[in-house]
């Protein structure tokens, strides 16, 4: 996937080392082709596929970010790509894939109706579904984050990152605990409908309600997660909420400390280190911040009502 995706830039953050007491780095994914770490396991899951097969077209579901990644990654290769979208996908995840060239289809006020609709195309027209997260080769490109820290960051004793789906996590999880498998992974999800984090609650997969939360890209049931939900059981140590103040004190504080722009969904592995909610904190930590997809309107608003990013 090297010609298609960038190795992300790990930096030190003095500030947060203080208010932890711990070394911090943070792995900015939102610094990555389109803004999140999407592309790495979309590109990986595409290259892989048979060359008829990818001649034929791809098709996916998304909250916006994989539907931009399988989008840019079918424009650097001249594939035909069908993304299908709710209608509460952030305008500016919207226009930004429609400008890569894919055919976008908005269907649906949540994440399952539009995903029923793109598996019904996708039966009709014979199409290669591009999974979100549920998908071996989608992990397995997720899991290169992984790779990456273990060759820049060895001291590495804990790691925190988003959770959702699973395939951001499984993947960094299953890369660093087969190095280490005393590494400790955090997985942070918004109160908001953590679909994932109420599953491994309860032991199985649940469903949730869908609520309007910062951390857009994060938000939606997981049907399905056969890969990535025992996968996450069997590599996450700890879990953690956070909440919409804490997320939105989590982007000011990346404005204000690093001048990076980062949306809800990948603030929330800092809001919970800024927070403290974190349990187990190593010496040696590594924070994922997973996407910078955030719309303007959005992200003026958070540093109004947060000056202080505290």
């Amino acid at each position: 996937i090297a010609p298609l995706v960038r190795k992300t830039p790990l930096v030190s953050s003095p500030a947060l080392a203080k208010l932890s007491g711990s070394e911090i780095t943070l792995k900015l994914e939102n610094l990555q082709e389109t803004g999140s770490f999407k592309p790495r396991g979309a590109a990986n899951k595409i290259l892989s596929l048979n060359p008829e097969v990818r001649e034929r077209g791809i098709i996916t579901v998304s909250s916006g970010n994989h539907g931009r990644a399988v989008a840019y990654v079918a424009h650097r290769l001249g594939l035909r790509a069908l993304v299908f979208l709710a209608d509460n996908v952030p305008a500016n995840k919207l226009n930004a894939i429609q400008k890569l060239g894919a055919e976008v289809i908005v269907q649906g006020k949540t994440y399952e109706e539009a995903s029923e609709e793109a598996y019904r195309l996708m039966a009709k027209e014979g199409l290669e579904m591009i999974h979100p997260y549920n998908d071996p080769a989608v992990i397995a490109g997720q899991g290169t984050i992984g790779l990456e820290l273990l060759d820049e960051f060895p001291a590495l004793d804990t790691v925190i990152v988003p959770l959702s789906g699973g395939g951001l996590l499984g993947g960094i999880a299953f890369a660093l605990k087969s190095a280490d498998p005393g590494i400790h992974v955090v997985g942070v999800s918004m109160e908001r409908g953590p679909a994932m984090v109420e599953s491994l609650r309860a032991g199985r997969v649940v469903e949730i309600v869908e609520e309007p939360t910062l951390a857009d890209a994060l938000a939606g049931n997981i049907h399905p997660c056969d890969y990535t939900f025992p996968l996450v059981q069997k590599t996450t140590d700890e879990t953690v909420l956070v909440s919409e103040e804490e997320i939105a004190s989590a982007m000011n504080f990346a404005l204000e400390e690093h001048h990076l722009v980062v949306e809800g969904g990948g603030a929330v592995a800092l809001a919970a280190l800024i927070s403290g909610k974190v349990k187990h904190l190593g010496k040696h930590v590594a924070v994922v911040v997973s996407g910078g997809n955030v719309d303007m309107s959005v992200l003026l608003k958070v540093a109004r009502e947060h000056p202080s990013g505290r």
